[in-house]
């Protein structure tokens, strides 16, 4: 059902558009086997979410490089936004899809994302009160939304530049914090 659903969303030019008629008469179940195993629509996108993820989740977690604890706590911040907007771009038609739906900032797989950023915030910083890692950990994951990161691709940024921006951009907002 998952690898149906994926290659809906893969060769559609409106993710969002994908209905679970479509990925149920796809994956050759009936759409109430659908709703059972994921409860919605964003329930089997949260899912999926979750199996493309799990590489870079082990990888953060398990201190894997650059994640390692020599690395400076900054570098590891733009190296985890680094790692968002890898995934993002590599998994777009996911991404897009779930994005444009409401519930996103409640669901688990942003709140990991916001909680390893919130974390690698607080470490960077060296002293900071939780709003403000909090706050910012939200305007650093708002930058890497996908119909921006697509926008920015659009308007002839290359790939490159883009994360040699937002690194500058990370850098700039945690100087700023510090002083």
């Amino acid at each position: 059902m998952l690898a149906a659903a994926d290659a809906l969303f893969a060769t559609s030019d409106v993710p969002g558009d994908v209905t679970m008629d479509a990925i149920a008469a796809a994956a050759g179940v009936g759409k109430g086997t659908l709703f059972r195993a994921f409860g919605s629509r964003d329930g089997l996108l949260d899912t999926l979410w979750a199996a493309k993820i799990t590489a870079l989740r082990e990888g953060v977690e398990s201190g894997a490089p650059p994640f390692v604890a020599e690395t400076p706590p900054l570098e590891r911040l733009v190296a985890f936004l680094d790692e968002i907007l890898t995934f993002k771009l590599e998994n777009r038609h996911l991404i897009r899809a779930r994005e444009t739906r409401s519930g996103l900032l409640q669901s688990a797989h942003y709140k990991w994302m916001h909680g390893q950023t919130q974390a690698l915030i607080e470490d960077a910083m060296g002293r900071s009160t939780a709003s403000e890692a909090l706050y910012t950990a939200h305007a650093l994951l708002a930058a890497l939304h996908i119909d921006l990161i697509e926008e920015m691709l659009a308007s002839g940024l290359s790939l490159p530049a883009i994360r040699k921006e937002q690194g500058a951009r990370v850098r700039t907002v945690i100087d700023g914090v510090r002083r």
